[in-house]
Order: C-alpha cells, then sequence, then structure tokens
C-alpha cells in the first residue's frame, strides 16, 4: 500500500520547509513536493499525483482563489486545504475560496517570521486536517456517477401539510452549496428560511452578506430575538446555537450558547429540533453536503412530527456525510442533485398557497 501524497503550495520558503518537516514523522504519508506559485503546482499535479493539496491564498503571479479554480477543473474532488492569514481581508478571501470549492481552511500565523509557538499552532492543526480529510489507505478521490433519485417517502409532497418555514443544514461544501442555492429563490418566496452552516465567528457574517449579494431574498447573520418574516433568510452566528420560540402570534429567532452538539456550534440538530417542535408538520427541512452526521437526530423528530425533508444527492455533494445519514436512515422525502432542489423548495412551500394552474 502506497503513502498518502501531499503538495504543498505557499511562497514562504519559511512554511514550506516547516510544513515538510512536520510531516516527515507521520506514518503513511508523503510530502511528494512543494511549490512557491499556483502556476508551479498546475504543472506538479498531474506529474506527482497528491492526494491533498496545502494552499496559500496570498502568492504573487497566480493567487490561492485562481489556483483552486484551475485545480477543481482538472481534479474536482482532490482535497484542497486552504492556508491564510487570520485578518478580515484574509476571512473574506478565504470564504471565497470555500465558495469555490476548497475543502477546508486553516489560519496560519500573520507577520513574515512567526513565532514558534505559533508555527506550532499552525502545524498541528495541518497535520490533524490532513489525517482528517486524507486518512491512512484513502488515496486519490474520484468522482461518484450520479446515481438515480432514490425512494421518496412521499412523491412530491403529495400528502404534506403546508410548508410554513424551510431550514437548511450544510457543512463541507456548504459555502458553494448555498450560493448556488439561495440565488435560485423568488423574491416573493412565501415563507421564512433558517440556515445552519458550520463555521467560526466572521465567517457566518461575511457568508450571509455575500448571499445577499447575490439573491432576490434578504439574507443576513441571525441575532438573538429577531421575529420571522417570508421572503428572508438567517444565518445562524458562528459559535452560537440558531433556534425558534413561539411568542404568542409570532416566532422569534433566538441564539444561545448551549454546548456544542455533534461538536458543533451551531448545530443543525438543535434548529431542526426547534422548529419540530414550534411548526409541527409545516416544516420543510434541507441537508445538503457536509461531514459527520448533524441533522440526523433533527430530521427524525422532523418526520415524526409529520414534516418534509429533502437530501442532496451524492454526486452534486462535496462529503455526503449529513446528507447520507439521513438518506440511508429512510428519513427523506427526496434525494435531488443541487441543481434540482431549488425547483423542488419553491414548489413545496407554494403548494396549499396558490391554485395550481390547470395543463393547457
Amino acid at each position: 500500500m502506497r503513502n498518502r501524497r501531499l503538495l504543498i503550495v505557499d511562497d514562504s520558503t519559511l512554511i514550506r520547509r516547516a510544513v515538510t518537516a512536520a510531516f516527515s514523522d507521520q506514518p503513511g504519508l508523503e510530502v511528494v513536493g512543494a511549490a512557491s506559485s499556483g502556476r508551479i503546482a498546475l504543472m506538479k499535479i498531474p506529474l506527482l499525483q497528491p492526494d491533498i493539496v496545502l494552499l496559500d491564498i496570498s502568492m504573487p503571479d497566480m493567487d490561492g482563489i485562481e489556483t483552486l479554480a484551475a485545480i477543481r477543473q482538472i481534479e474536482p474532488r482532490l482535497p484542497v486545504i486552504i492556508l491564510n492569514v487570520p485578518t478580515a481581508q484574509g476571512a473574506a478571501a478565504t470564504l471565497g475560496a470555500l465558495i469555490h470549492g476548497a475543502t477546508d481552511f486553516v489560519m496560519k500565523p500573520d507577520g513574515e517570521v512567526p513565532s514558534d509557538a505559533a508555527l506550532k499552532v499552525l502545524l498541528d492543526e495541518l497535520v490533524a486536517k490532513v489525517g482528517l480529510w486524507c486518512p491512512l489507505g484513502v488515496h486519490r478521490p474520484v468522482l461518484v456517477a450520479a446515481k438515480p433519485d432514490a425512494p421518496s417517502r412521499r412523491e412530491s409532497g403529495s400528502a404534506a401539510a403546508r410548508v410554513d418555514v424551510l431550514v437548511i443544514g450544510t457543512s463541507t461544501g456548504g459555502p458553494g452549496a448555498l450560493m448556488d442555492l439561495i440565488p435560485r429563490l423568488p423574491a416573493d418566496f412565501p415563507v421564512p428560511i433558517l440556515i445552519v452552516q458550520h463555521m467560526p465567528p466572521v465567517f457566518t457574517k461575511l457568508l450571509a452578506d455575500r448571499l445577499d449579494a447575490t439573491s432576490r431574498i434578504t439574507v443576513v447573520e441571525a441575532g438573538s430575538t429577531q421575529s420571522m418574516l417570508p421572503g428572508r433568510a438567517w444565518v445562524a452566528p458562528g459559535d452560537f446555537h440558531m433556534e425558534v420560540k413561539r411568542d404568542g402570534e409570532m416566532v422569534r429567532i433566538v441564539t444561545q450558547r448551549n454546548p456544542p452538539e455533534n461538536s458543533c456550534r451551531p448545530a443543525v440538530d438543535v434548529l431542526f429540533r426547534s422548529v419540530a417542535n414550534v411548526y409541527g408538520p409545516n416544516v420543510l427541512a434541507v441537508v445538503m453536503t457536509g461531514m459527520g452526521q448533524d441533522g440526523l437526530r433533527g430530521c427524525q423528530q422532523i418526520q415524526t412530527a409529520g414534516g418534509q425533508i429533502l437530501v442532496q444527492d451524492e454526486a452534486s455533494s462535496v462529503v455526503w456525510g449529513m446528507p447520507g445519514f439521513v438518506a440511508r436512515a429512510g428519513l427523506a422525502d427526496q434525494v435531488l442533485p443541487l441543481s434540482r432542489l431549488g425547483d423542488e423548495i419553491i414548489a413545496r412551500a407554494w403548494r396549499q398557497r396558490r391554485p395550481v394552474r390547470a395543463a393547457v
């Protein structure tokens, strides 16, 4: 069994040498090359056949975003971990990379010469992330062939209650998937939308702003005790759970910092559980690309309450963890490619709200 193969792309000689040294004693892993620019990396990838790439964002000539876009043209499933500095500008660039298909990110120390302690934190996190995305015995990912839709519990919501809220849960690959899905929703979308994307603080605000700028509906980062309105979307803030609570005739968003669930805060299960309790059968839940099984227990409660559940299919997901767990548990009404989720969501949201025009 050959070693897993790692390619390092960074214009900093210090970072390249430190990362190479950090991985030198990792079992089953080999640093097969390093590149000081994106152009050099693109020449080396076909030759070296890496199983994972560490990619700096800020490089001369061809930056990380351009390099990532080019990598995705030739290697759609190759794990790429972004390296960037922990500044506001760096966070915005990192979010852009995640939207364009980066697998994960690590913030490296700011400054030309990081301290030994800061460098150790970076290297320890990189070792952990590489182990997560390129485990021992797993090599170059292959593109999964498209599969037919999985059998549905209810065909297109025919026996379902009216939808009064849309909730979306996603993780790895979610920023790109949300940037595809949310702009498809019309300005008159008839119900409020709540989104949990596994992300740290700052990034969730940037994601909400990016979605708002490209969508016909209004998208904001959620704050506590906000009233919910149709045709608006709220993204759970990083490091806060988001749930809903009834307040007389109104339903309000509440953010809180109870312990993480599924090692996540925000957690999809927290949101899904709360909407099942408040809205009962009038929930439409969507589980999209992501690692782990956050959302599975929440979907079980939504199904018990009579709500509807859609999941993204394996072929269009970066990681078929979260949606895969829900689909395999038999909880999904439909399993759909990302390109078809928007139309199905719109159809279900409008059902029982306006007359269906007879075919002409």
